[in-house]
């Protein structure tokens, strides 16, 4: 009853305030205030809670300890709101809608201890929160707090800690209602607590006192609570945080930098541009010297990409930066910052975003470049194959297949494993259907540049090659055991792991796995199935499963061994071709054929859709021979052979020819049909489509004899020299018929050589060749007639590498006309008719030549020591891309095992190119025959009993002889003529030193002591031939020596000398002699530095293939004329910069020079470049036959007139008058005036030097123009012993 009256009675009521006032001072008793039971406690703070409501605003208690007591026992009270399902829950509410609405505690101001009733008040409300209350009660709690915040005089920091507290993660994740409603308290209570907050925040961050509050430890928490609540909390707090992210705790900075990432990538947050201060402070601490900072920092990046685009592009920089960190780590979460922005959007990452992941695909750590790949790859298949978001994104990203494809040329077996598995799964989905993933393969061939493309063919190539290795390793299973199988086993596995990741564990598995082969034989049929030419996708598929369920131990989840397998089979399961591919890819280029394709949708044009998909067909042609044999296949090749395109004419010959073995077996009308169509391309067809036809003729034609008869017939009558245009395809085909039918046609052909190849064609000059003073054209350029001597060159070769034998003498004849092709420059008739350009086509015609005969061993053994060194002088032609072209060649066949031995010295010359990336190409090829060689020694026990022919160190005696036989090496004692020697030596002995093998330097150093034991056998009888190899002997010695200190133990071996090029030893012969003296050992060890260096950067691009600088120097200059040799003291003598002929400029022979195809670096240790100092010398005043001699001019090669004039003042006439095509002259050096005692001698048969000096096409004409020589009676002489050795 006494409540009811209460809660009735009104402010109003004066005469009721007075009568009840004794009875509201008995209720403030202790008697009620400390009642045992809860109900009569809440009857009685209700009683209260009216009280102060009618009597307000002023109490009826005047003890403020009475007071203080009350309202603690209001507050405990409060507690009950905690179960909504008491029967007193609205008595409760009640009391707390009462006093919020009167905000009753406000009287508690006046209190002394207020601050104990407000944050007992506080922690009881954020503790009886929860989920069961409705609104109201909410409202009326957020009432009542609010009120004593924006009300009172401030807020202590233990009141504020008791809102504060419900926002730490912990208490949060308790009472996510408390969380709630501290988040609205504080936002309606902004503008009053904000200076509370901030002045907590600078206690703990920027004084240290971290004992004014519990919550100290939680200031970083507390701070990103605060932030998405509202940030105009924090608007004094954020300048101390840019204090802390300068401290010097790096374990402070790293907690400050994890807050403002989650500031500053929240969604909304919009803080980087309100605080740029800040913003910028923390981008800087990407650059942080504590690697967990900058690993955050990167972290951070992917949310702020994004939530927040428009900050891309102030994060690029720094990202760029990071992506080069020397930490694994940071450089792997760059990639997966872009990485994943890109796959969320691809708008929200930059071209240069890309363009950092693109970098680190060729990243040192394993595990950055497979991210980086993997990354790209996701992208690739999400925006170009699926077309998440359209063309543009399309394009964005197109780029990222070819790079993919190229990172198959690096060395590393494990990218190489990771390019097929991207191709399998992201580029081509091998899950597709057969159609969808042969159109994904078409018009992916077809956009692909042309090192993508090669890339790609070498992918199937190893594929088909290790396919290969498992097919023979399972037929030596078929054979009966025995040591030599076993021997054999022992290798195939050797390679097969190889090809594996990790060889060194994979051999221990392979073996392993060929045990569990050896034992099971279902398991053997499993595989052979697998690598049968007759196997569909979806049999490999199964196979594969089936495999490596058998192999499968449940007991172990982690299997290397299975996984290792695993590997092997994804390399060798064809999972995209077979013969429903293949028909599936033919349908696909006849609707290109047809018109009816979607080339166009595509982004490829019809032309290039048909062009491209009968090159993926060759290649497969290659790899997959079996899946083409079906008439609808050959119909559509018919086809493609009557279109106009030659390329795909040329394709389609090729496809027959590697697939139709059983054309003229099981398809007769498609034989019937081929046949006119062959019999027409190699009579006028193109010159590829004429070797293509004769070779496919021969390839799957019984009667082969007659078809090939009825070419050759009618085209061995046709010939005529008069139309040249009309020559070379016949040319072409006759020379393949003979090469492939030498039985039937060799002596026919003999006829056709001696009497219209050589007599009529070879040595006649019917036109006159444009006289541009260009060393090079571009092949269109080039005259019909150059064309067909090229071609008759061709022929020659292809004629004797058919017969196999020389009892005709054919192949001397032959030999002695290459090399007076050589001698002559090109000018075979000397009749001045011909141009320059096309005498450097037939001087590479012709040392091609020789090179391709020597890899005939019964042609090798005819060609003479002289014929050898003409043609080795070819790779110091003066015409860059005969360099260039040359060295190709050679390397080509010297790294297929090819060529014997001592061509492998020919790069030694090398050292003499004037640019520095041809040395620098010439040093790979070095570097990766010398490997290959090495390798096949060691998984090839019988390569034992060749080891003359396969060493690497025994092309030292090779290099010694043929550097003895330089024509530029004149005089023995001449110091820079040594420094030339010495360099292109240590050119080839730098890279045969970069490991002591089996002590290979005692070795190589016992061979050149060896060989002073000897004489030259090309000159036995002459001292100074004999004089001029032993001096090169002692320069090597002396540089063997200098680089070495294990070079004098003990040989392993007593080496061999080839007796082609040295006499046997003789008995009583000792030669103990030193051919240069102690001075001049001095001088070639520790001389004045080079201007210019030998070896360039390995991997360092060709920016302009042959272009170089225009510099002009006068004859003055000439001292220090450039030359491309590396320098450096017998000790540690640091590079100089090279100022070579390399980067850009003027072309060196006026037009721009062939492509190439790239040679792979071989993986080898680092090699020390120290190089000895030397000068390239060349006598100004001395003539040789065969060499052409220019004024020089520091970085020209076609001087021009002027500059000459100016030369030949300063230098004396003696230079002038001698100009020479090739290497600069140099100027004698002081004290050897005696040198010109040669001048006058014979001219000695040479070769053509590459220009170390070369300049603008405005001055070709007179850089180029031979200089007239002074000797002209020792010149008929000379042309008439020409005329009588080609008529021998």
């Amino acid at each position: 009853m006494v409540v009811k009256t209460f809660m009735d009675m009104d402010q109003d009521s004066e005469d009721e305030k007075q009568q009840y006032l004794p009875l509201a001072l008995h209720l403030a008793s202790e008697f009620f205030l400390r009642n045992p039971n809860k109900d009569v406690r809440l009857l009685v703070a209700c009683c209260l809670a009216d009280i102060f409501r009618i009597y307000a605003p002023e109490a009826p208690y005047t003890s403020h300890d009475k007071l203080k007591d009350i309202f603690l026992f209001i507050t405990r009270q409060l507690k009950g709101l905690e179960d909504t399902k008491s029967p007193q829950f609205n008595r409760y509410f009640y009391l707390l809608e009462n006093l919020a609405w009167v905000k009753s505690y406000n009287i508690c101001f006046e209190l002394e201890d207020c601050n104990d009733i407000f944050i007992q008040l506080f922690r009881t409300l954020f503790s009886v929160i929860n989920n069961s209350h409705n609104q109201k009660v909410q409202m009326h709690m957020l009432d009542l707090m609010s009120s004593i915040i924006m009300e009172g005089d401030g807020v202590t920091q233990e009141l504020l800690d008791s809102i504060l507290i419900n926002l730490i993660p912990a208490h949060k994740n308790l009472n996510k209602q408390a969380f709630d409603l501290a988040k609205v308290l504080l936002k309606r209570t902004v503008q009053t607590i904000e200076p509370c907050i901030a002045n907590f925040f600078n206690q703990v961050l920027v004084l240290g006192k971290s004992s004014v509050s519990d919550l100290s430890e939680h200031v970083f928490d507390l701070i990103q609570e605060l932030f998405a609540i509202d940030p105009h909390l924090l608007l004094s707090v954020m300048p101390q945080l840019e204090f802390k992210l300068k401290s010097n705790d790096g374990e402070e900075r790293l907690a400050v930098v994890r807050l403002l990432a989650k500031l500053f990538g929240s969604k909304d947050s919009d803080l980087a541009t309100q605080n740029r201060p800040l913003w910028q402070c923390f981008l800087g601490r990407f650059n942080d010297i504590h690697v967990p900072v900058r690993l955050e920092s990167v972290k951070f990046a992917s949310h702020c990409l994004m939530n927040h685009p428009d900050l891309a592009k102030d994060l690029t920089e720094y990202l760029k930066v990071r992506s080069h960190d020397p930490e694994e780590a940071i450089r792997h979460d760059v990639i997966v910052t872009i990485i994943t922005a890109g796959k969320r959007d691809l708008s929200l990452v930059n071209d240069q975003l890309l363009g950092f992941v693109r970098e680190r695909t060729l990243d040192k750590r394993w595990r950055v470049r497979k991210e980086a790949m993997m990354g790209l790859a996701q992208l690739y298949k999400k925006y170009c194959l699926h077309a998440e978001a359209g063309k543009d994104a399309a394009e964005k990203v197109s780029w990222i297949k070819d790079k993919l494809l190229h990172i198959y040329y690096q060395n590393s077996i494990d990218d190489k494993l990771l390019v097929e598995k991207i191709f399998a799964q992201y580029l081509v989905p091998h899950n597709l259907e057969t159609e969808e993933r042969m159109k994904c393969l078409y018009y992916l061939y077809a956009s692909l540049d042309p090192n993508a493309v090669k890339a790609l063919n070498e992918m199937w190539k190893c594929q088909n090659m290790l396919r290969s290795h498992v097919r023979e390793l399972l037929d030596l299973h078929k054979q009966p055991t025995s040591e030599a199988n076993s021997a054999a086993m022992f290798g195939k596995l050797m390679t097969i792991a190889k090809n594996l990741p990790d060889p060194g564990k994979a051999q221990d598995f392979v073996k392993k796995f060929n045990q569990v082969l050896g034992d099971d034989e279902k398991l053997r049929s499993q595989l052979e199935l697998l690598i049968s030419p007759t196997c569909s996708c979806k049999q490999a598929d199964v196979c594969v499963r089936e495999i490596a369920r058998k192999l499968a131990n449940p007991k172990q989840p982690t299997n290397p061994f299975l996984e290792m397998v695993k590997f092997l089979l994804e390399r060798i399961a064809p999972v995209h071709i077979d013969s429903e591919a293949i028909s599936a890819l033919v349908k696909l280029m006849n609707k290109s054929i047809e018109g009816t394709a979607d080339d166009e949708e595509e982004g490829v044009s019809p032309d290039t859709a048909i062009r491209a998909g009968l090159e993926l067909l060759k290649v497969l042609s290659f790899t997959h021979p079996t899946s083409f044999h079906s008439a609808e296949t050959y119909e559509s090749l018919l086809q493609c052979l009557r279109m106009e395109d030659d390329k795909v004419a040329e394709a389609a010959i090729q496809i027959f020819r590697n697939t139709g073995h059983k054309i003229e077996t099981d398809l007769p009308q498609i034989r019937s049909t081929l046949i006119p169509i062959l019999h027409q391309k190699a009579k006028r067809g193109t010159p590829h489509q004429a070797k293509q036809a004769v070779h496919c003729i021969h390839a799957i034609f019984s009667n082969k004899e007659v078809q090939l008869a009825q070419i050759f017939e009618p085209l061995s009558r046709s010939l005529n020299a008069d139309v040249p245009e009309q020559l070379i395809t016949p040319l072409v085909s006759l020379g393949h018929i003979s090469m492939l039918a030498p039985d039937q046609f060799a002596s026919p052909m003999k006829s056709v050589v001696a009497n219209f190849i050589v007599k009529d064609l070879l040595m006649n000059d019917r036109s006159t060749g444009e006289k541009n003073g260009k060393l090079w054209s571009p092949d269109e350029e080039v005259s019909p007639e150059v064309l067909a001597k090229v071609q008759a060159i061709k022929l020659l070769v292809r004629w004797l590498l058919g017969m196999k034998n020389n009892q005709s003498k054919s192949a001397n004849s032959t030999l002695r006309l290459l090399s007076a092709m050589l001698v002559s420059e090109g000018d075979l008739t000397e009749q001045k008719r011909i141009s320059k350009s096309d005498m450097s086509r037939l001087r590479l015609a012709a040392g091609s030549a020789i090179m391709k005969l020597a890899q005939e061993p019964c042609y090798h053994e005819i060609i003479t020591p002289e014929q050898f060194q003409l043609c080795a002088l070819v790779i110091n032609d003066e015409c860059y891309q005969v360099r260039q072209i040359f060295a190709q060649k050679l390397h080509k066949a010297l790294v297929k095992l090819l060529l014997p031995l001592e061509y492998m010295a020919i790069f030694a010359l090398c050292a003499k190119d004037p640019v520095k990336e041809r040395r620098a190409h010439a040093r790979q090829c070095l570097l990766k025959n010398i490997n290959i060689r090495r390798e096949y020694i060691k998984q090839n026990p019988m390569a034992n009993e060749k080891l003359l022919s396969l060493l690497p160190e025994y092309v030292v005696p090779y290099m010694i002889h043929l550097l003895a036989h330089d024509p530029d090496f004149t005089k023995p004692q001449d110091v820079d003529q040594l420094r030339d020697v010495k360099e292109c030596l240590w050119f080839m002995l730098e890279v045969l030193m970069t490991k002591n093998e089996n002590n290979s330097h005692a070795f190589m150093k016992k061979m050149s002591e060896n060989i002073k034991l000897t004489r030259d056998a090309q000159s036995p009888d002459e001292p100074k031939a004999n004089e001029k190899l032993y001096t090169v002997c002692d320069v090597a010695l002396c540089v063997i020596n200098s680089k070495s200190a294990l070079c004098n133990a003990d040989s392993p071996k007593d080496p061999v000398l080839p007796t082609k090029f040295f006499t046997q030893p003789e008995k009583d012969f000792c030669n103990d002699r030193n051919y240069i003296s102690e001075e001049t050992r001095v001088l070639l060890l520790t001389g004045k530095p080079k201007p210019t260096g030998v070896l360039g950067t390995v991997n360092k691009p060709l920016s302009a293939t042959g272009r170089r600088p225009y510099i002009r120097t006068t004859g003055s200059e000439t001292g220090s004329s450039v030359n491309s040799e590396l320098s450096s003291s017998a000790g540690n003598r640091s590079r100089e910069q090279s100022s070579d002929i390399s980067e850009t400029g003027v072309s060196e022979n006026d037009e721009n020079p062939v492509r190439i195809i790239s040679v792979t670096p071989a993986k080898t240790e680092p090699v020390k470049n120290k190089e000895i100092n030397s000068d390239q010398t060349t006598q100004g005043n001395s003539t040789e036959r065969g060499k052409k001699r220019t004024a020089t001019a520091s970085g020209t090669e076609n001087i021009h007139q002027k500059t000459e004039e100016k030369s030949v003042e300063e230098t004396g006439p003696s230079l002038a008058a001698k100009t020479r095509r090739g290497r600069p002259t140099k100027p004698e050096p002081q004290g050897t005036t005696a040198k010109n005692e040669e001048t006058n001698k014979p001219p000695v048969r040479g070769r053509k030097r590459a220009a170390a000096n070369q300049e603008s096409p405005g001055s070709l004409e007179a850089g180029n123009a031979k200089a007239p020589k002074q000797q002209d009676t020792a010149k008929k002489p000379a042309a008439a012993q020409r005329q009588i050795d080609l008529q021998r």
